[in-house]
C-alpha cells in the first residue's frame, strides 16, 4: 500500500517555478517605487508611463508568484513558523500590490503612495523569509561578530559543554550525545529513511541499519566526520542533486556540528537493538531509607531535603513569619485570603504547634477545599462547563462527581478507577470529546482516552506515538494504538500520519508488567480490568505522579520537570519515592499528603523569585524553596471578591449544571464555577479542550489589558467603590481597611500619604476604584510569598 498520492508532474514542475517568478514583483515594485520617489523630488511626470507599466507587471507577476507558491508549499515537505510567515507575508504583498494599482487607475494619490510602501515593505518582508527557508535560518544573523564568536565558542560539539574538554566521554555523557543526535535524525531523515520508507536502502533509526549504509555504501566513518558521507551530503550547497535532506529545510550549523562531533568522538550508540538511550523511571514503589534526625530535623520531608541540601552546599534559611505563612497556606489549600482577624488571631497564638492545627482546621473545610481544588482538576480532567462538543452532544460534564469526591476527599485509588471504570457521572473524562467536522485518526474518541490516561495517570506524552514512532522516546505507533484499542468498541485499524496502514492494532497495556488485558469483546469489562491493573500497589509510577502534581501546585515546581514527563530525572529520587510511598501507606489520602508537604520545614522556606521561566523546568534545576509564583485566574477574582466586591455575581454561576447542594455551600460566586471568560482567559484558564496540568505564572501583555480595560474586572471595582464609600467616608479609615484586607498589614505611614492623594480627602467613587486598582496590582497582592 502506498503511503503517499502521486502528485501530477505538471503540478510539481508549476509549483517548482515560484523562485523565478517571485523574483518579477520584488524587482519591478521596488523600482517602481524608487522612480516614484524620484519623479516626487524632481515633480517631474517624464516616467509615469514606466511606472505605470511597472506597477501593472508588478502586481499581475505576483498573484502568478502566490499562486505558484502555494501550489509548491501544498505538494512539498515545508513546515514551520518561517513557511507560514513567508506565505502570509507574499499574500499581503499581492493584495497591496492589486491596491496600489486600483489607487493608479482611479486616481487616488494618497492612497496610491501609501499602498505602494507598504507593498515593497510586504516584497521585502517576504523576500527575507524566504530567503531563510533556502538558506538556513541564520542567512542574515550567521555572519554577524557575536555569532560568529557563539559558533567558535561551540563550534565542534553543538550546546555540550564538554565538547571541548578533550576528556573521554562519560556513559552519562553519551547518552545525552546520542538522544540529540537521534532526534536530529527523527526530525530531519526519518521521512525517507525509516522502517516506513527507505529511499537508496538507507535506514537511520536503528544502530545497525545507519552502520550498514545504503546502495552506495556506508554513510559513516566513525572518527573521520571529513570522509564520512552523510556529512559530506548534508554539507552540500542548496539545489545540489545529492544535497540531503531533499526537501524542507536544511539542518542548521549547530546540528551539522553536533553529527561531526559525534562521528569524530567514534559514533557511540549504546549496545544492543533493543537497550533505550531513554530514561525510563522505574516502575516498582520504594520506600528509601531516612537519613537519621536531628534536633532541627525530624519530619521526613526535612530530613531527605537536609541531605540533598548537605549534598548540594545549600544552608537552610530561616522559615517565614506567621503573616506570609497563613497568607500562603490559605491559598494553596481552599484558594482564599485570610481576614485580618484570622491573621491577627493566627499571629497572637503562642502554641508551638500552632502551624499544625491550622493546616488542619483548613483541610476540614471541605467544601471550600473543593472549589478550590476543582480548578486544577477541571483542568487535568479538561472537565469545563461550555465549549466544543456541548453544542453538538459529544462532550459530558463530571462536575457534580468531581465536586463529591473532592468535598468527600475520595482515596485516589478509588477515584482513579471510578475515572478509568467509570459511572454514569464521571464517564466524562473517558469518553473524550467528539469534535465537530472531521478529524485527524490521532484524536478519535479512543485515542483520546489513551493520551489523556497516559498523561494525568502516568506522566507520559503519547502525542507524538499516535501519529508515528515517537521521536523523543521509544514509545511507538503500535504501543498506541494498543493501549487506545483498550477503549474501543471495535478493532483499530492503525493509522501512521493520518493514513490507513491496513494493519489491525493489537490491545494491551503500555506498562506490560501491570498485567494482560483479556480479549473481551466488552469494553465496560476490559475498562474494569484496566482500572485495577492501573491502581495496584506496585505501580508506583501511578501514586509518584500524583504525588510529584501535588507537590508541584504547593511549591512551585515539581519534583520532576516538566510534570507530565516522569521519566525524566527528579531532583531528589529518594523524596520522590518516600513521598509516594507513605502515600500509598496512608489510604491514597490526598489531605495528608498535603498535610505533610504544608507542615515541613521545607514548605516554610522562603518563596525563590525565578526571573527566567525556562530555568524552572532547566535539568540541572537546584531546589532552594518553594517557587514564588502569581495567583492563578480563580485565586484572583475570588481574592478581589473577598477584599471589595465580588466580580461574579449569581447569574454567572453555572446553576444548571451544578447541585442544589454545591450552590447551598458557596458564600459567593467562587471563580472556580464559571464559564471561561475573557477576563479568567486572559489570566491563564485553560479551554479544557486538550489536558492541562500545569499554568504560566508568567504576566503578560493580554493581562495587562484585560486589567486595563476589561468589562467584568473594571465593573467589579465600580460597583465596589459605591459601597466602600458608603461604609468609609473618611479616607484614612478606607486606606487602612484596604491594606488589612488585601494584604494582611497595616498601611506604612509614606503609603497611607500615596493612597490618600489618589482618593483624596473626602473619597470619590473614581478615586476609591483607582486605588483598589492599585491595589490588585501590588506583588504583594498578586504574588504567592
Amino acid at each position: 500500500m502506498q503511503e503517499t498520492t502521486e502528485i501530477f508532474w505538471l503540478w510539481q514542475f508549476l509549483g517548482r517555478l515560484h523562485p523565478l517568478v517571485v523574483h518579477f514583483p520584488i524587482s519591478l515594485l521596488c523600482v517602481a517605487l524608487i522612480l516614484e520617489i524620484v519623479g516626487w523630488r524632481r515633480k517631474s511626470v517624464e516616467l509615469r508611463a514606466g511606472i505605470t507599466a511597472l506597477v501593472w507587471i508588478g502586481a499581475i507577476s505576483s498573484v502568478l508568484a502566490v499562486a505558484l507558491g502555494l501550489l509548491l508549499a501544498n505538494q512539498d515537505e515545508y513546515g514551520g513558523d518561517t513557511v507560514t510567515i513567508h506565505q502570509w507575508s507574499g499574500i499581503a504583498t499581492m493584495v497591496f500590490a492589486l491596491g496600489s494599482l486600483f489607487a493608479l487607475r482611479t486616481g487616488r494619490a494618497s492612497l496610491y503612495k501609501t499602498m505602494l510602501f507598504m507593498t515593497v515593505g510586504g516584497v521585502t518582508l517576504a523576500g527575507h523569509y524566504g530567503a531563510l527557508l533556502t538558506h538556513g535560518e541564520d542567512y542574515l544573523t550567521g555572519v554577524l561578530p557575536f555569532n560568529k564568536e557563539q559558533k567558535e565558542n561551540t563550534e565542534g560539539g553543538a550546546n555540550f559543554t564538554f565538547a571541548n574538554t578533550n576528556q573521554p566521554l562519560t556513559q552519562e555523557q553519551i547518552v545525552e550525545l546520542n538522544v540529540e543526535v537521534r532526534s536530529i535524525l527523527a526530525h530531519n531523515c526519518y521521512s525517507c529513511h525509516s522502517a516506513t520508507k527507505t529511499k537508496g536502502e538507507l535506514r537511520l533509526d536503528k544502530k545497525e541499519f545507519i552502520f550498514k549504509g545504503g546502495e552506495d555504501g556506508p554513510i559513516i566513518v566513525a572518527g573521520n566526520p571529513g570522509k564520512s558521507e552523510i556529512i559530506r551530503r548534508i554539507t552540500l550547497p542548496t539545489g545540489h542533486k545529492e544535497a540531503m535532506p531533499t526537501k524542507g529545510k536544511r539542518l542548521s550549523e549547530k546540528e551539522v556540528a553536533l553529527l561531526e562531533f559525534w562521528i569524530k568522538q567514534g559514533a557511540p550508540w549504546p549496545d544492543g537493538p533493543e537497550k533505550s538511550i531513554y530514561r525510563v523511571a522505574e516502575m516498582a514503589p520504594r520506600m528509601p531509607e531516612l537519613p537519621p534526625a536531628t534536633a532541627q530535623f525530624t519530619q521526613p520531608v526535612d530530613r531527605l531535603v537536609n541531605a540533598y541540601f548537605q549534598k548540594n552546599k545549600i544552608a537552610w534559611k530561616n522559615v517565614v513569619d506567621d503573616r506570609t505563612y497563613i497568607r500562603r497556606v490559605y491559598l494553596d489549600v481552599i484558594g482564599l485570603l485570610p481576614s485580618p482577624e484570622n491573621i491577627q488571631v493566627f499571629i497572637e497564638d503562642n502554641r508551638p504547634d500552632k502551624r499544625e492545627i491550622l493546616v488542619k482546621s483548613l483541610l476540614a473545610r471541605n467544601e471550600d477545599y473543593a472549589q478550590h481544588w476543582l480548578t486544577f482538576w477541571n483542568d487535568a480532567l479538561r472537565n469545563d462547563y461550555s465549549g466544543t462538543g456541548y453544542i453538538t452532544g459529544g462532550r459530558f460534564n463530571i462536575t457534580k462527581w468531581l465536586y463529591a469526591s473532592l468535598k468527600n476527599n475520595k482515596p485516589y485509588n478509588l477515584f482513579v478507577k471510578e475515572l478509568i471504570s467509570p459511572t454514569k457521572e464521571s464517564a466524562g473524562f473517558i469518553k473524550g470529546i467528539k469534535w465537530r467536522g472531521t478529524i485527524n485518526a490521532s484524536q478519535r474518541n479512543e485515542m483520546q482516552a489513551a493520551q489523556n490516561v497516559a498523561q494525568v495517570f502516568l506522566g507520559l506524552n503519547l502525542k507524538c506515538a499516535s501519529c508515528h514512532d515517537s521521536f523523543i522516546s521509544d514509545w511507538k505507533l503500535e504501543d498506541a494504538y494498543a493501549f487506545a484499542n483498550v477503549f474501543a468498541d471495535t478493532t483499530l485499524e492503525i493509522h501512521r500520519c493520518d493514513k490507513p496502514t491496513g494493519k489491525l492494532a493489537g490491545r494491551g497495556l503500555l506498562f506490560k508488567e501491570l498485567g494482560q488485558i483479556k480479549e473481551t469483546p466488552v469494553t465496560e469489562e476490559r475498562l474494569k480490568e484496566l482500572a485495577e491493573f492501573l491502581v495496584q500497589p506496585k505501580d508506583g509510577r501511578l501514586y509518584r505522579t500524583l504525588v510529584n502534581r501535588v507537590w508541584a501546585q504547593l511549591m512551585g515546581r515539581g519534583i520532576v520537570e516538566p510534570v507530565d514527563a516522569m521519566d525524566n530525572l527528579p531532583w531528589s529520587q529518594d523524596l520522590l519515592d518516600w513521598l509516594a510511598s507513605d502515600f500509598a501507606a496512608n489510604g491514597y489520602d490526598i489531605k495528608k499528603l498535603m498535610y505533610t508537604i504544608l507542615t515541613s520545614k521545607t514548605y516554610q522556606l522562603p518563596s525563590i523569585g525565578i526571573k527566567d521561566a525556562g530555568l524552572v523546568t532547566a535539568p540541572d534545576f537546584v531546589f532552594q524553596g518553594m517557587v514564588r509564583r502569581r495567583l492563578t485566574a480563580e485565586q484572583f477574582a475570588d481574592a478581589v471578591s473577598v477584599v471589595f466586591n465580588p466580580i461574579y455575581g449569581d447569574s454567572a454561576l453555572v446553576f444548571k449544571q451544578l447541585p442544589e447542594t454545591i450552590k447551598q455551600e458557596i458564600p459567593f460566586t467562587r471563580a472556580s464555577l464559571v464559564k471561561r471568560d475573557p477576563f479568567l482567559t486572559a489570566l491563564g484558564r485553560p479551554n479544557r479542550e486538550t489536558v492541562s496540568t500545569s499554568r504560566n505564572s508568567q504576566a503578560n501583555l493580554l493581562q495587562a489589558l484585560e486589567l486595563t480595560n476589561g468589562t467584568q474586572f473594571n465593573e467589579a471595582l465600580k460597583n465596589g467603590a459605591k459601597i466602600w464609600k458608603v461604609k468609609y467616608p473618611t479616607s484614612d479609615a478606607l486606606v487602612k481597611e484596604l491594606y488589612k484586607k488585601s494584604l494582611g498589614r497595616e498601611p506604612l505611614s509614606k503609603e497611607i500619604a500615596a493612597a490618600q492623594k489618589i482618593i483624596g480627602p473626602k473619597p470619590t467613587d473614581e478615586g476609591i476604584q483607582d486605588l483598589v486598582w492599585a491595589m490588585t496590582l501590588h506583588p504583594e497582592f498578586q504574588l504567592i510569598y
